[in-house]
């Protein structure tokens, strides 16, 4: 039997998913022509303008009438077929700024320039050129497939997920009401650390609440010889770090979860100088919303209580602030889930089809679940390494090059495949012929 056959292998196979099979087969070579291209020509969030442009063609091929510049290079595709539900599905289109170090005879070169004006190189080292390769590969089926499905597919392009900008902006201009309002969104993201040819699952919270915070701590600068004349903020911004770890271990009740980060720290010029500023920036993670709070009201507590201290007045107090780049957690609605994943293992087999633990990254996919609507909506993550080199991380505990690695390399014709049949199978199970 052939690796793709054991993909679909079953006691019975259904029709759907023998057809399925056929069709996947047949798009995979310009599929894996398309991901190459992809990988090789990456863009940067809030860029994406050739990838958008690509993936409008794509769907435009497909038979969907296609929106595009929705919310920057959002792209929008609808393709009605009858009375039924209406389905969301969602790919990201934006790479990250990493020099690809895989090896791959058609890795990136891309070198541009960031927002700040930095020279950066740029990756698919999130995967989102599977992600967007497998979108397209469902879009071509349900397109074949349609006297087997009914209602209305949307399938959006989103920009800027690694900045978690762009599913704000799409939904700040409207998609729920441009276009027609889904009773589901379903999306997928890549795992390394799951064979691919498999699928995973998480019900509920499968992805965290992520803040990013920045703090200035401020003093009184002056000469490194004489510290007793100055309030240094270098001494602040120490004590505020290890405080901080404090959070999570004696502030946050166990068995709920949370990260404080400290990811960066700038201040001073020179050796012999006490400045007047110290800069922190933090990545505060959590899953619940109470959890959420109460740790951002500690990092301001902490870093105020410092301060006073010091001895500094009000004026000097710490500037804590929380940016943009914030999302809240996504959570899998867990019927919808438990619905996707019998179908996953009714189409792939038990064995290929695994629960996951939620983790600590972050998805703006989750704010599609957050609208006033409360859409239930499902990630599934997709196995994405080879299955010798993920038993072998398993036995050794040596882990394999993980999301946003210049050394992540997915193995494309197993994890697109499969990434394409569960996708196609989820839709053909949320929107059946009547």
């Amino acid at each position: 039997m052939s690796s793709v056959a054991c993909l679909f292998a079953a006691n019975s196979a259904p029709p759907a998913r023998e057809q399925v099979t056929s069709l996947v087969n047949r798009e995979f070579p310009s599929l894996h022509s398309l991901y190459q291209n992809w990988h090789q020509h990456p863009e940067l969030s809030f860029h994406e303008e050739k990838t958008s442009a690509d993936m409008a063609a794509e769907l435009r091929r497909a038979g969907f009438q296609v929106t595009t510049n929705f919310g920057g290079f959002g792209v929008v595709g609808v393709l009605q077929n009858g009375a039924g539900p209406t389905l969301l599905v969602r790919t990201d289109l934006d790479a990250l700024p990493v020099k690809e170090q895989t090896g791959l005879p058609y890795a990136s070169n891309v070198q541009t320039k960031d927002d700040a004006g930095n020279d950066v190189s740029v990756m698919h080292a999130c995967g989102h050129d599977i992600h967007m390769t497998v979108f397209v590969g469902a879009a071509r089926l349900v397109s074949q497939l349609k006297d087997r499905w009914q209602g209305t597919l949307v399938f959006i392009g989103q920009p800027a997920e690694e900045r978690v900008g762009g599913a704000r902006a799409m939904l700040g201009e409207g998609l729920f009401k441009r276009f027609p309002k889904p009773d589901f969104c379903l999306a997928l993201h890549v795992k390394p650390d799951i064979a691919a040819g498999t699928v995973g699952y998480t019900e509920g919270f499968a992805l965290a609440n992520v803040d990013s915070v920045d703090i200035t701590f401020r003093g009184i600068g002056g000469h490194g010889s004489a510290p007793h004349k100055t309030k240094d903020p270098v001494v602040l911004a120490a004590e505020a770090i290890l405080a901080f770890q404090t959070i999570v271990s004696r502030e946050v009740e166990p068995g709920e979860a949370a990260v404080v980060t400290v990811g960066s720290i700038h201040g001073g010029t020179k050796r012999n100088i006490i400045p007047d500023e110290v800069k922190l920036a933090l990545t505060v993670r959590s899953y619940s919303e109470s959890v959420r709070s109460n740790t951002l009201a500690a990092i301001t507590r902490i870093a105020r209580g410092l301060a006073m201290t010091a001895g500094l007045p009000e004026d000097k107090m710490p500037l804590v602030t929380t940016t943009e780049e914030s999302v809240p957690a996504t959570y899998n609605d867990p019927d919808l889930t438990r619905r996707v994943a019998t179908v996953f293992q009714n189409w792939l087999g038990a064995e290929r089809v695994t629960k996951v633990k939620a983790i600590m990254g972050a998805e703006d996919f989750s704010l599609f679940g957050r609208t006033p609507e409360k859409i239930p909506i499902c990630m599934f993550w997709l196995g994405a390494s080879d299955p010798q080199r993920v038993a072998e991380s398993q036995r050794t505990g040596v882990p394999l090059p993980f999301l946003h690695s210049s050394l992540f390399a997915p193995v494309p014709e197993p994890t697109i495949k499969t990434g394409i049949a569960a996708m196609t199978a989820a839709i053909l199970e949320l929107a059946p012929k009547k």
